[in-house]
């Protein structure tokens, strides 16, 4: 079915319900009965089971600031809250995942506001979004680029992808978790190199390191990352958000506490139908058909 679109003149946050196909400067929105609300900095749609999100400041290489925030962490909350989707795939434009924090919006704050705001911290609603988030990157990821496409649950990358940790060359240091994740992804030899030397890193190299899953050509992106969403949203609801806690528990404690944690999950999974249909389709040689239950 085709995508429906919100006209250009929609206010951001205001809900959208008409249909204008293929009307120049529209923001693709949803699909089927689905209701989500026009933006000014993303643009939203669903593909099947899949929800898509997609930056969009191309004047300034989709630099974050408060509008994205509050725009892309409404997005995520509202796929998160649809029954019928089961995965979000992240991307930008094909010049830029997002090339960093808004500087211009920064520039001014002082020592006292930013404190006082607790900035950036309220991206960390990214991380609470419980369905499997995919980072998409193509070209270049800086800054609060790199940071955001690892609050995502795993990356594909473009192999035109540029990955960075430049804050250094600013006369400051990474503020929404690049020191914290890139050294757990990565470790802290070339984290250090990353955060110390402002440098950017490859796709190759962040394959080579683990920052990225898969390098695909920019071309196949997009349908390589969908895929991916469209894969593990056709299983169990259920086990797809254990498996995501389980993993991610991992990097917040001790192997034994984390061993434990994870049969605990297993064990639970017994109690529900998918399990039951699971292995039985798997024991009938079928194709399994999950409930979510």
């Amino acid at each position: 079915m085709p995508v429906q679109f919100a006209p250009r003149n929609f206010k951001a946050g205001q809900p959208c319900r008409h249909i204008i196909p293929d009307e120049p400067g529209c923001h693709a929105l949803m699909k089927e009965e689905r209701v989500y609300m026009a933006y000014e900095t993303i643009i939203v749609e669903t593909r099947d089971s899949v929800g898509l999100i997609r930056l969009n400041r191309p004047q300034a290489l989709n630099a974050l600031n408060r509008a994205v925030l509050e725009e892309l962490t409404d997005a995520l909350a509202a796929f998160d809250a649809d029954g019928k989707v089961g995965a979000v795939v992240l991307t930008g434009s094909e010049k830029a995942f997002a090339a960093g924090a808004d500087i211009k919006e920064m520039q001014l704050i002082n020592f006292v506001d930013a404190y006082l705001q607790d900035m950036f911290a309220d991206w960390q609603k990214v991380d609470r979004i419980r369905k499997p988030i995919i980072a998409a990157v193509s070209g270049y990821a800086l800054g609060g680029g790199c940071e955001l496409a690892m609050m995502c649950d795993f990356i594909i990358a473009g192999s035109n992808a540029k990955f960075g940790q430049p804050e250094i060359t600013l006369g400051a240091i990474p503020g929404m978790g690049g020191s914290q994740r890139l050294t757990r992804y990565v470790g802290k030899s070339k984290a250090m190199d990353m955060c110390l030397t402002g440098r950017m890193m490859d796709a190759a190299e962040a394959e080579r390191c683990g920052l990225v899953s898969r390098v695909v050509a920019p071309e196949a992106l997009l349908e390589e990352a969908l895929k991916a969403a469209e894969r593990i949203a056709s299983f169990s609801r259920v086990s797809v958000y254990m498996a995501k806690e389980a993993v991610n528990r991992a990097y917040e404690t001790t192997l034994d506490e984390g061993l434990r944690f994870e049969r605990r999950l297993f064990h639970s999974l017994f109690a529900t139908e998918d399990q039951k249909e699971g292995m039985s389709a798997f024991v009938d040689k079928r194709t399994p058909s999950f409930k979510n239950r």
